[in-house]
């Protein structure tokens, strides 16, 4: 009878502890990922009674998101507001009753509503729940640079492409914009009127798609800053190193052309790589290709964060990998020596496709000495006390190149503006490095052009791409001068503060 007593109590104690675990963890740790659920009615309805937290951006704490409390049938609710809707749209996102959410909006939800899994913030979630007061959710301040990225949306207003800003030492993104735009506001009640939106240079506007973390893009000559960093890192090259250029290069048999009339392209004779890259000529980087192969290239490629999501703090659909692609996938090659064309891969085209968040990674590793940092958009998380919940610190991903190696590109890339495709792009009394880009696309006359450069180069303060479609000038005429404002402004701050 005791040993039957026994099993009873033991068999007890196990269930009440299988009970008490099983609550504990549906009700603390569990209930972020319950409530992300988008087929969850109750939550769905719940989410709106939770005062959720601002989202602020830069120094000057720019409200981008904040709450309207509404009183229905003797129930608070609180419905999203965005007081800057056209600043910074594709970063903060929305969140509504009828489309759900995006952005930092949903990535950044269980932050946003005080359900994120810090013990104690869930175990004051829970308390709330319990004892009816309103919960409160916790507040977000980002590294935007409020004056660089109204540079960036005013810049790009009417055009069709993205900016990106990055602080080099610390990976902050100072700037993040996205053309054309949408005004969050409209989303719930007019989201219909944000589908039709459309510009001259965009036939397929596609507004709500964030072309600086999505958008891919044929990177053009810009990608030559890759090529480069292989062939000088791996000690192939350098930047004395001569070629001849009779206006192309022989590949596979086939005539590759500089830039220019293609009965007529631009030659050079004889140059060094570096008059390569000041010049951006495709013959010279089309035999660099050559001579150190694809996979050479791609292995740099991805040293620089090429073939993986920028892992920024958006939603994961929301950023896309750049590399080669093969029927709308990213396309990694096994054997790279025989099913990549090393020659146009070289100078950005082949089937090579990048986002302008990537590229201003690319000049952000330059800019810092060969290292580059993870990007991030988040600088602090605040409770509603205002004590900090989460910081975002600086994280180094690896280094991409020697110290060495980012000193020569540097050097390369301020020719390019003080001598090169770039020179209408110099700012008095500023060191500016560029590589200006120009992609061909199926449309004869198009280009997607793109400008990347960092300033000042003797101690940068700033790395930025800019990309944009359907164009028919040059880089360093439609992209450059963008670039060129949002370093301005950035360095202007710096200097007013």
């Amino acid at each position: 009878m005791n040993r039957q007593i026994t099993r009873l109590a033991v068999g007890t104690i196990v269930l009440l502890s299988a009970l008490i675990v099983g609550t504990t963890y549906w009700q603390t740790f569990a209930v972020a990922g319950l409530a992300d659920r988008q087929d969850n009615a109750l939550a769905s309805v719940a989410q709106f009674t939770v005062d959720r937290g601002k989202i602020y951006a830069g120094h000057r704490r720019v409200l981008l998101a904040t709450n309207v409390k509404k009183k229905v049938a003797g129930q608070t609710y609180y419905f999203r507001k965005y007081p800057n809707g056209y600043l910074a749209p594709h970063v903060v996102g929305y969140s509504t009753q009828s489309r759900s959410r995006a952005g930092l909006e949903r990535s950044q939800n269980d932050y946003l509503t005080g359900a994120n899994g810090d013990l104690s913030s869930v175990t004051k979630h829970e308390l709330d729940k319990l004892t009816g007061v309103t919960i409160k959710g916790n507040d977000i301040e980002l590294a935007l640079n409020v004056r660089a990225q109204e540079t960036a949306v005013r810049q790009l207003r009417g055009k069709c492409g993205a900016a990106v800003a990055i602080q080099p030492q610390t990976g902050r993104i100072l700037a993040l914009a996205s053309s054309p735009t949408y005004n969050p506001n409209a989303v719930e009640k007019s989201f219909s009127a944000i589908t039709r939106i459309r510009t001259a240079a965009c036939p397929f506007a596609a507004p709500l798609l964030n072309r600086a973390t999505q958008g891919l893009y044929p990177p053009g000559s810009t990608f030559k800053v890759v090529t480069a960093s292989a062939a000088l890192d791996s000690g192939a090259f350098k930047p004395t190193s001569t070629f001849y250029d009779p206006g192309y290069c022989e590949e596979y048999g086939k005539r590759v052309s500089n830039a220019g009339n293609p009965e007529s392209p631009e030659t050079f004779g004889t140059v060094t790589l570096a008059q390569g890259l000041q010049h951006s000529i495709n013959s010279v980087f089309c035999n660099v290709g050559k001579r150190i192969g694809a996979g050479k290239i791609l292995d740099y490629a991805e040293r620089f964060g090429f073939y993986r999501s920028p892992d920024v703090e958006l939603p994961a659909d929301a950023q896309s990998p750049s590399g080669l692609y093969r029927k709308h996938k990213p396309y990694k090659p096994k054997h790279p020596e025989y099913q990549v064309d090393p020659g146009r891969l070289a100078f950005g085209q082949e089937r090579l496709l990048v986002t302008p968040l990537q590229m201003a990674m690319v000049a952000s590793t330059v800019a810092n000495g060969g290292v580059l940092m993870q990007p991030h958009l988040i600088d602090d998380v605040r409770a509603p006390n205002g004590k900090i919940v989460h910081r975002v610190r600086p994280h180094k991903v690896r280094r991409v190149i020697s110290p060495t190696t980012a000193n020569q590109l540097t050097q390369m890339m301020e020719s390019v503006v003080t001598g090169g495709t770039a020179t209408n792009l110099q700012i008095p009394g500023v060191r500016l490095a560029g590589k200006t880009g120009t992609a061909e696309t199926n449309v004869n006359g198009k280009y997607d052009t793109w400008f990347i450069a960092f300033a000042p180069a003797e101690k940068p303060e700033v790395a930025v791409a800019v990309a944009l479609e359907n164009q028919t000038g040059f880089g360093a005429t439609t992209a450059g001068p963008i670039a060129k404002s949002l370093v301005e402004a950035i360095l202007r701050q710096r200097s007013n503060t």
